[in-house]
């Protein structure tokens, strides 16, 4: 079961590719800030990149509504580079490769798609997260269905109520 609202989102440092090189993102350097947290199962697929291409698109609503959105998978940051160069994905990925963020938000499949021969542990299953300018979750949602994505409109209703 996904991290409940109110709890205090946990802390990370994940790699991501910049045009300047590796970095990485802390949601503790996000204070201040409302942050979207996008968990996605894997770069390079359908569903994943209709939902980022999409994103991309409409990211100055996120901007508008003073928020950051960070995409999260456990795709190694040269494979999120690529794919977002391929795509033209303009948000910030990154990459959860060990998978220890996924395990803290409590969101990981036990066994991803093992009925296609894909039986991987610990892939993040779609799952959406606020986390408000003083780090406490403000919104959770989480689907083990990999196909369906998150319900934007009420996070972007959230992200007005917070301001």
């Amino acid at each position: 079961m996904a991290l409940a609202v109110g709890s205090q989102a946990p802390d990370f440092a994940l790699s991501t590719i910049t045009a300047d090189g590796p970095k990485l993102v802390k949601l503790s350097e996000h204070r201040g800030k409302n942050v979207v947290l996008l968990f996605f199962p894997m770069a390079f697929t359908g569903v994943c990149t209709e939902e980022f291409c999409s994103l991309s698109q409409g990211l100055d609503d996120y901007t508008n509504l003073n928020a950051e959105v960070i995409g999260i998978s456990g795709d190694n940051p040269f494979a999120q580079a690529n794919w977002a160069e391929k795509e033209g994905i303009k948000v910030t990925l990154a990459a959860d490769y060990e998978h220890e963020v996924t395990k803290a938000y409590d969101i990981a499949y036990d066994s991803f798609l093992p009925d296609m021969n894909l039986p991987m542990g610990g892939v993040a299953k779609r799952s959406a997260f606020i986390v408000d300018k003083d780090g406490v979750i403000q919104y959770a949602e989480s689907s083990d269905n990999p196909k369906q994505l998150p319900d934007f409109d009420a996070i972007k209703a959230k992200l007005g109520e917070l301001g």
